[in-house]
């Protein structure tokens, strides 16, 4: 097959192509349907399925702290914790590395050690460090504190976020009684 029987299989190809866009824009123009200024029909929304749906949204963000709580045990936290060590101190008196040092954090001002140099959103976010707020922050950093300079991926499991919480509450001055 030469090049001149290419052309003419292409050309055709191109032709048909064109004729159908054509024939579309053709039709659009000689078929005009105007649209309703108003709806036709209203579907009606039962407001308690909305609230209810908004309710479910809200409950997802809220947990059980003293059911997950349960879950974990020091020990096993203090392996899990092995992951944060590489970036955190735990001991008392410990100095701060890539993070600021961990040792009585549950209870404390997030943003509150003075040598450390925290995030702009870390240092605006105005909360405590409580078992909830840990909780949360360890499911994924960047996404319960926006703007964050962590980069850990956060703990997936409940029973290891749990774990990692008793222990830090218990390398505490006063640690703060469970729920």
């Amino acid at each position: 097959m030469d090049s001149f029987e290419i052309n003419k299989i292409l050309a055709a190809i191109l032709i048909v192509a064109l004729l159908l866009i054509g024939i579309g824009k053709i039709s659009n123009v000689i078929f005009y349907v105007e649209k309703p200024k108003s709806p036709s029909y209203m579907v009606e929304v039962n407001e308690t399925i909305a609230k209810s749906a908004i309710e479910i949204a809200t409950d997802e963000k809220k947990i059980d702290i003293k059911a997950l709580m349960a879950l974990g045990d020091a020990a096993s936290g203090e392996k899990i914790f092995k992951k944060c060590a590489a970036c955190h101190s735990i001991v008392k008196g410990g100095k701060n590395n890539i993070g600021p040092a961990l040792y009585n954090v549950v209870g404390r001002q997030v943003g509150a050690i003075n040598d450390y140099k925290y995030s702009k959103a870390m240092s605006n976010y105005e909360n405590v460090w409580s078992f909830e707020e840990l909780n949360g922050y360890l499911i994924k950093p960047a996404k319960w504190i926006k703007g964050t300079k962590m980069a850990f991926a956060g703990l997936r499991k409940e029973k290891d976020r749990a774990s990692v919480i008793k222990y830090l509450n218990q390398n505490s001055d006063n640690p703060l009684p469970l729920p």
